[in-house]
């Protein structure tokens, strides 16, 4: 039994942290509206990484697959069944890894490191706005438009279509949090997820005819050889950005939270650029902004200890397991400089982040250019936080800065 266990609870979102040590503490998985919640490290990784423990739910027979969309209110959205609820993210096995190696080209180290200027150039553009300023939000004014510019670059759509096509993001995305799947937000996000289909169904028609260096050409490619269809086609790219956009707002927030409230290092990264890298993989650890992803057993299987029928469904604290003090010394202390740091932010196994280097892209070059331009960076008010476990962020973080 999991009493205590609130997410909803307005101070969840704040400072979690006690619970998950509470849940770390009792054996085995325990069970939580309908989950077995996997709250240590080990636990967390053997689950991730076993491909007998899948996303997706074709383990079910089509009746019980449609009995469990409809009691969770996903039926009667067309586009949202098309091109969401069957994306790569809910995929297993040979589909999935299909889909993975047809985009994967486009999230090497290699390749993400030439979007390092774009990246500069528009950080440093935002900052030219806001410094002198000397208060804003960073959520609202800076952390909320940069990763779907950068997705956007990336897949080669109009600068001026990010902003829309985050919100769409947005409004698909939240749709999935319990606490706000409402007739309102069901249309809302079957409507976003149309808009965002037309705008993709636009730009794939103008690449196929004047083909760039962008992640849609390189798609269509993908598409002409027969390695994925349109329909998944459109579906990945969406899911690009699903998964990449809400979760780099929410890890920038926390990471500059921390370096907030751990003012010592917050100097010390200022007066050591070089340890950067390993602080915003430190920040991932400290508060990861995905929390829980769900898995379902493909078979009867053992694992973790314990027998478990086929269709038990485990909840993936990763959050928790980033903070077990059984995989980390000193876990509740913000180290900017933490070697080795095999955090579990990112997942593991076949569905482990593919746009984690992008998301470490974006923070090293954000925290760089801010701590560079700003010699002084405070809180200007109080935060506010995300609750429940869809993610974990802040929803607004006001600073005030001075250049001196």
């Amino acid at each position: 039994m999991t009493a205590g266990f609130d997410p909803a609870h307005p101070g969840f979102g704040e400072n979690p942290w006690p619970a998950y040590a509470r849940l770390r503490a009792m054996p085995g998985l325990p069970l939580w509206q309908g989950f077995r919640l996997a709250s240590r490290a080990d636990d967390v990784r053997a689950i991730a990484s076993d491909r007998r423990m899948v996303r997706g739910t074709a383990i079910f027979g089509p009746a019980e697959r449609r009995r469990r969309q409809v009691a969770q209110n996903f039926h009667d959205m067309p586009f949202h069944e098309r091109f969401v609820q069957t994306s790569m993210l809910e995929l297993d096995g040979p589909d999935h890894d299909r889909l993975r190696r047809a985009v994967f080209p486009f999230f090497t180290k290699t390749r993400l490191d030439s979007l390092r200027p774009f990246v500069t150039r528009w950080v440093d553009a935002a900052l030219d706005r806001l410094i002198p300023q000397g208060r804003f939000d960073f959520i609202a004014d800076l952390a909320a438009d940069l990763p779907g510019q950068v997705i956007g670059h990336l897949i080669g759509a109009d600068p001026a279509l990010a902003p829309q096509m985050t919100q769409w993001s947005e409004d698909t995305v939240s749709y999935f949090d319990m606490s706000r799947r409402t007739a309102d937000r069901k249309g809302q996000a079957e409507r976003a997820v149309v808009l965002f289909h037309d705008a993709l169904q636009d730009l794939h028609a103008d690449r196929k005819a004047r083909p760039r260096d962008d992640l849609m050409t390189a798609m269509i490619g993908a598409e002409d050889a027969g390695l994925l269809t349109h329909d998944e086609l459109i579906a990945t790219v969406m899911q690009i950005l699903h998964a990449g956009h809400g979760s780099t707002i929410d890890a920038m927030g926390s990471g500059l939270h921390a370096l907030l409230v751990h003012p010592d290092q917050m100097a010390r990264l200022r007066d050591d650029p070089g340890l950067m890298p390993t602080a915003v993989q430190e920040m991932f650890r400290f508060a990861p902004p995905l929390i829980f992803f769900h898995r379902y057993a493909a078979e009867d299987l053992s694992i973790c200890g314990q027998d478990w029928p086929k269709g038990t469904a485990v909840g993936l604290l990763y959050a928790s397991a980033n903070r077990d003090p059984g995989a980390f010394p000193d876990p509740d202390r913000f180290d900017v400089a933490r070697r080795p740091n095999l955090h579990l932010a990112f997942g593991a196994g076949p569905h482990v982040c593919l746009g984690n280097t992008l998301a470490r892209l974006n923070m090293e070059i954000l925290f760089a250019r801010l701590l560079a331009r700003a010699k002084r960076i405070v809180p200007a008010g109080t935060a506010v936080w995300k609750t429940g476990l869809q993610a974990h962020g802040p929803l607004s973080l006001p600073v005030s800065v001075t250049t001196h």
